[in-house]
């Protein structure tokens, strides 16, 4: 009996484990089950948020082609517009190059105290006209890299000196000082473009200066570099400003009084000339102390100057066009007669035409070779001026001088200007420098 009560207990132990290990294996089971469907459940989750992410991808990408288009699009008609401002330059400013003529031949008249005073106003108005187009041309080709700098070697002062004779009496007006301090150096930079710059930065320093006055200074920079400061005691420009002040159209925060429309445009040009000359540019200010621009550019060794401007103030001494014969070659009419009626003034006497043919068969008519040809550059038909002036010269036999009138300002066109052996100038035309060229020219 004991021993069967022992087998039983034996037994009843052994089933109690097996029915253990039976609960446990199942809980696993349970477990394993739990798992499988959970991870089935997440695979359907991942699928749909994996489809949900490729539809939105796929969204993307067409959005970004689209956007690609449309900004592609928006390039090239910026291009094309750039283009066709950078093209248009004589177009552009030939009406303002008839009206300044005729001003000026009116000016030449008897017009009284009251019509003196109107032809200045006028004058002065088609002076902002041909500013803001001439800017506005300039920050085209600018853009669009039809204007490349002419690297060499400048002497600084000469820059520096027109300058003086250019902003000194404005700054007289406003009762400023202006001080150009002394310099020998020479810089690798384009004379045309330095003086741009530089005319913008003082130009903006006499406007936004109530007192005191403007400094441009040169200071050696190392063994091969230099910097050309304009510093003035305005009233200075606040840090948060520092880049929008270069931005296209943006005013000066300070009124002035001058009676001059500030265009917005001075410090856009200069950022993009200093970038295309690859200068550098920097500003210091504090609000209520003034600023300072500072321009650090490469120096370079000393060479003989050619000083054009000189030469043309010297030819200034008596007007040496009396009684000239002066052949003008110029398609648009209203320029023609503005250009003849200036000329007449001068006691010039003047053959004109609109083509080559005419103004030769008009200085076949005078009788006598012309003694200068004043020749515009673009003329009907693909000729140009420089056409014109073979033309008169073979019919004459003789080398008759010449000045070319354009405003085209690439170096291609100077290139076939001075291979001519002809005089450039640009539009649109200054009366006092077109007579002082023709007055050095006839002596």
């Amino acid at each position: 009996m004991a021993v069967l009560e022992a087998r039983v207990a034996k037994l009843e132990k052994i089933n109690s484990v097996l029915i253990d290990r039976v609960e446990r294996s199942m809980d696993s089971q349970g477990s394993a089950f739990s798992l499988f469907q959970t991870a089935i459940g997440l695979e359907r989750q991942i699928r749909e948020r994996t489809d949900e992410l490729t539809r939105t991808l796929r969204k993307l990408e067409r959005a970004n082609d689209e956007l690609t288009t449309a900004r592609d699009l928006a390039e090239q008609a910026n291009r094309s517009k750039t283009r066709f401002l950078a093209a248009a330059g004589h177009d552009l400013l030939q009406p303002v190059n008839a009206a300044r003529l005729s001003i000026s031949a009116l000016a030449e008249t008897r017009v009284g105290e009251e019509g003196g005073r109107l032809v200045r106003q006028i004058d002065r108005s088609l002076g902002t006209i041909e500013t803001l187009l001439r800017t506005l041309l300039d920050m085209s080709k600018l853009d669009a890299g039809v204007m490349v700098p002419n690297l060499g070697a400048v002497a600084v002062a000469e820059v520096l000196s027109a300058l003086e004779s250019d902003f000194r009496p404005v700054a007289l007006r406003k009762g400023l000082r202006l001080v150009i301090a002394p310099t020998s150096v020479f810089a690798v930079t384009d004379p045309v473009m330095l003086r741009r710059i530089l005319q913008n930065l003082v130009s903006n320093a006499i406007r936004y200066t109530e007192a005191g006055g403007v400094l441009v200074g040169v200071r050696p920079r190392g063994a091969d570099r230099l910097r050309i400061d304009v510093v003035d005691t305005g009233s200075g420009i606040p840090p948060e400003r520092h880049e929008v002040i270069f931005e296209e159209f943006h005013r000066g925060g300070t009124a002035v009084g001058d009676g001059e429309i500030a265009l917005g445009l001075g410090l856009s040009i200069v950022r993009r000339l200093v970038g295309a000359l690859g200068h550098d540019l920097t500003l210091h200010s504090a609000v209520g102390r003034g600023t300072t621009f500072s321009l650090l550019l490469p120096r370079a060794e000393p060479v003989a100057p050619v000083a054009l401007e000189t030469l043309m103030a010297r030819s200034l001494q008596g007007y040496g066009l009396s009684g000239a014969l002066v052949a003008v070659v110029e398609n648009d009419e209203a320029v023609r007669e503005a250009t003849t009626t200036l000329l007449e003034r001068w006691s010039c006497r003047v053959v004109a035409g609109g083509s080559v043919a005419a103004v030769t068969a008009a200085g076949e008519a005078a009788g006598q070779a012309p003694d200068l040809i004043l020749a515009d550059y673009h003329l009907d038909e693909g000729r140009t001026g420089l056409d014109a002036i073979r033309a008169l010269r073979s019919r004459f036999g003789r080398a008759i001088p010449a000045v070319v009138v354009t405003a085209d300002y690439s170096d291609a066109v100077a290139g076939e200007v001075a291979a001519a052996n002809a005089e450039l100038m640009r539009k649109p035309v200054k009366p006092a420098e077109l007579r002082a060229l023709m007055a050095h020219i006839l002596q």
